[in-house]
């Protein structure tokens, strides 16, 4: 009897063919499709924002067939009259639904049916380096498209209002006046975010609110025509603990809330809140300024009893 032997070394009876990276030109092909996928996808639901005498102003997207717009706050805040010019050519009237200048988001409607709408994605999925697209009408020049890549996520700028803007989405996609409103879009051709802003002289530095924010502001927009947030009835500044009075009272954080005056028959006068009071906490959570009370104030907060943490009488 013969016995065979399986070699130990020697290479594959069945060697395969080395592995064939795609060419440069291939690669650039992929791209493209990429883009013009996503451009043909949301391009038809994308419009210039006029004002009453033709001048465009911004960028705006259909987001329901039944002709509701997202655009910029900042966009239709000033306007008395407003038209939009859809990409088939035809110039509309619109009206303003409501338009929140804390996220810079805005809702128009206007007065057609049946229209095409882009696909709201979901922008939490969002990675940086992912590929974006930017589609809008700067300077006037319509159904212009750019894109780039998700820079950096969680990005923060303060609004006109001052009030911090949380989780925006920075993109070297180049923006222009004239861009805001518009859509970022995704490979796939759903809206991930709304371009709102550049940084100037900077070159490749753009924003844009995270759609995931602009759909809640959206639908708030739609029911109530403005955006409903908890309040105490406070103004206040930030400032610094001292930090023996700190340590003091146990606080392990820097900072906190000067109360500067106290709305009349508000919650927080209701509480017996004073001004010279330093808030450093609400609800077990650190208040360490303005902002900090801000993210806690959401719509969800109405009407919700909360413990206020705040320190008397402390020499700042």
């Amino acid at each position: 009897m013969s016995h065979g032997l399986l070699p130990l070394s020697g290479g594959s009876p069945n060697p395969q063919p080395p592995r064939q990276e795609p060419s440069e030109a291939e690669l650039w092909d992929a791209y493209s499709r990429a883009v013009v996928q996503a451009v043909e996808a949301v391009g038809p639901a994308v419009l210039s924002v006029e004002t009453a005498r033709g001048r465009s102003v911004g960028s705006g997207f259909v987001f329901t067939p039944d002709g509701f717009v997202i655009t910029n706050s900042h966009v239709v805040r000033a306007a008395r009259r407003l038209a939009v010019r859809l990409s088939d050519g035809r110039r509309l009237q619109a009206d303003l639904v409501g338009d929140d200048p804390d996220t810079d988001v805005a809702v128009v409607r206007i007065g057609a049916d049946h229209l095409p709408a882009a696909p709201l994605g979901d922008s939490k999925h969002l990675r940086a380096g992912q590929l974006v697209i930017a589609i809008g009408n700067p300077l006037g020049f319509q159904s212009t498209v750019t894109a780039g890549v998700v820079s950096a996520l969680g990005r923060s700028l303060r609004s006109v209002t001052g009030r911090l803007m949380e989780d925006v989405i920075q993109t070297d996609a180049a923006l222009n006046p004239g861009n805001s409103g518009g859509p970022l879009v995704n490979s796939r051709g759903e809206v991930v975010g709304v371009n709102t802003a550049t940084i100037l002289p900077a070159q490749g530095i753009c924003f844009a609110v995270a759609v995931n924010t602009a759909r809640t502001v959206a639908i708030q927009l739609m029911r109530h025509g403005h955006v409903r947030r908890g309040r105490i009835g406070v103004s206040g500044q930030n400032v610094r603990l001292n930090p023996e009075a700190a340590r003091l009272h146990g606080l392990s954080q820097e900072t906190g809330l000067l109360v500067l005056s106290v709305e009349e028959g508000s919650p927080a006068d209701r509480a017996d809140v004073l001004p010279g009071d330093v808030i450093v906490g609400l609800d077990g959570t650190p208040v360490t300024g303005v902002d900090d009370l801000h993210r806690w104030l959401i719509e969800e907060r109405i009407g919700v009893t909360a413990a206020l943490t705040l320190v008397r009488g402390l020499q700042l």
